[in-house]
This record gives C-alpha cells, sequence and structure tokens, in this order.
C-alpha cells in the first residue's frame, strides 16, 4: 500500500509539473535521482520519500486530497506496525524470508487434537484445521508440492487416519519429514507422503491403540480396538517398505517400554525396519520434492497433459 502511494505522489506532481508548464523531464530527473541516493542508503523504496520531493509533488494539490492521502498513509503505517506485531507474536521474529511459492508446507504439532477439544494448556494441531488446507493445496493450479514437517506425540486416532487418508490421496508430490518424534497415530501421517526423511536424532512410538474415558467391558468392545489395530497396521504396511510381521511385533513388544507396549525407534532404526525411507533434514526433504515435482511435470509432458 505504501508503495502505491509514493506511486501516486510521484504521478500527482508530474501532472502538476505539466499542468503548469514546467518541464516533465527536469522532474523525472530529479525523481530518478532521488530514487538513486534512497537506494544507496540500503533502505527501502516502499518508505515515505523525502520531505522537500513531497513539498514539490504536493504544491498545488487540493487540500481535501492531501488530508485523505494523509488518512490513507495513517491506515497504511498502522495496518504495517499490526503486521509486524503479529510476526512478533506468532513467530517470534518481524520478518519471515518468503519460501518457494509452488511448494505448500503443512505442520503437525504437538497433539493431534480430534472429536474432544483437549485442555489448553495442550499444544495440539486441530484435524479440522488442517483438511481444508490439505483441499485448498490439491485444487490451487499453483502449488506444485506438500511438504508435511511431523513432531508429535500422536493423539485421535480417528483424526489422524483422516489426516493420513487425505496426505495419500493427494495428486501432487508429498514429502514427510519426522523431527524430535513423530508417535503413535503420527506413525500413519508419516509414512502416508510419497517419501519420508526422518532425523537422526528423532524417534517414533509404535504400540496398540487405548481408549480414554469410559470403557464397557464386553467383548464386542475389544472387537473393536483389534479392528481399529487392523486398520493402521494395513495403512503402515501399504504405504511403507515394513512388512505386516515385522509391525505386529514392534507394536506388541514387550519389556522395552515402562508403561506400554510397542517399540521406540530411532532414525537409523526407522529406516532399517521400513518405516521411513531415508535420515535426512529439511534439506534433504525440500530437494526431494522439488525433484519429484520435476519429475511430474516432465511425466505429465511426455503424456501431453497434467492430471490435476
Amino acid at each position: 500500500m505504501q508503495s502505491r502511494l509514493n506511486e501516486k505522489y510521484i504521478q500527482s506532481g508530474l501532472k502538476v509539473v505539466h499542468e503548469i508548464g514546467q518541464s516533465v523531464k527536469t522532474i523525472e530527473e530529479a525523481i530518478m535521482s532521488f530514487q538513486v541516493d534512497f537506494k544507496g542508503t540500503g533502505r527501502s523504496l516502499s518508505m515515505r520519500p523525502c520531505d522537500r520531493y513531497r513539498d514539490v509533488l504536493s504544491a498545488d494539490q487540493p487540500q481535501g486530497d492531501q488530508e485523505k492521502d494523509d488518512d490513507r498513509e495513517k491506515q497504511a503505517d498502522a495496518h504495517l506496525s499490526q503486521q509486524v506485531m503479529n510476526a512478533i507474536r506468532n513467530l517470534g521474529q518481524t520478518t519471515v524470508p518468503s519460501g518457494d511459492a509452488r511448494l505448500f508446507t503443512l505442520t503437525i504439532i504437538g497433539q493431534i487434537e480430534g472429536h474432544l477439544t483437549l485442555p489448553p494448556q495442550n499444544k495440539t494441531t486441530k484435524y479440522e484445521h488442517l483438511i481444508p488446507q490439505l483441499v485448498a493445496a490439491e485444487q490451487s493450479p499453483e502449488i506444485e508440492g506438500v511438504l508435511i514437517i511431523l513432531n508429535t506425540v500422536g493423539g485421535d486416532v480417528e483424526a489422524g487416519l483422516a489426516i493420513a487418508e487425505m496426505i495419500a490421496s493427494l495428486s501432487k508430490p508429498t514429502v514427510a519429514l519426522v523431527l524430535g518424534g513423530g508417535h503413535s497415530i503420527g506413525v500413519p501421517i508419516a509414512v502416508a507422503a510419497d517419501y519420508s526423511f526422518i532425523a537422526e536424532t528423532a524417534t517414533m512410538t509404535i504400540h496398540p491403540i487405548r481408549l480414554n474415558g469410559l470403557v464397557i467391558g464386553v467383548p464386542q468392545t475389544f472387537e473393536y480396538i483389534d479392528r481399529m489395530q487392523e486398520r493402521i497396521i494395513r495403512f503402515v504396511v501399504k504405504h511403507s517398505r515394513i512388512d505386516d510381521r515385522t509391525m505386529r511385533e514392534l507394536m506388541f513388544k514387550t519389556g522395552e517400554l515402562n508403561r506400554d507396549v510397542g517399540t521406540n525407534v530411532a532414525g537409523e532404526e526407522a529406516v532399517r525396519y521400513g518405516l521411513i525411507d531415508e535420515v535426512g533434514g529439511i534439506g534433504q526433504a525440500l530437494g526431494k520434492l522439488k525433484k519429484l515435482v520435476e519429475e511430474r511435470k516432465q511425466s505429465a509432458g511426455d503424456t501431453g497433459h497434467l492430471v490435476q
């Protein structure tokens, strides 16, 4: 907005000079000199013009128009200040480098919140927030690939499976990166991508599903739990290189976790078991995603069309 105001000052000044019969070339040269000097300071051209040029450009401007421009400038300044404050509040810094607009980043952190609202002190990722983002990424012609970054302790089983199914069904290339941890229902989400990375120190916990709250002690309850576990096992086996027997061994292993049944695997172990494709970080994950995007483009060029 500030840049558009500056352009208006310049255009208004040129018009005023033209109407009073002075040389437009002279004022253009002055403005160019001002721009060159201003660039030399290392400051942004989107800031206000210096006072001497504002006086020249607004010399014959009606008072009402000047007041409107002043109001617009105040609104622009207020909007910029609000943006800076929001960036500090949300991100801890005033500016964030702009990334590749072709790639969409989806972050899944804390606990995955599903059908029940978790306490306010819990750091959560709400699945009703993620699903619209995935739909928008699939529909947008500008988005060519999706990067999923996970550091989650798990959470709601059905919500996690819903997210995993959404990621697996995207037509665009996807890459997942596990940082810190991708535990419990985070495992199906991590393997749902076309290619997966895990940091060297990151871990993944594989264990049977658990129920919170009231549990009715009848055979049907345990049959329901067993069917739910089968859904998770089938999904992970289908979307990774791990086999069914190894997955079940890791899930029902005893003696490793103090207060639970299951297994905790670190970076290299996750790759060795076939859960994750490769040990790596953000650089490798972005590089792989860009490579998949280019391969998809080449494949579309060979067939003569791009499948959305």
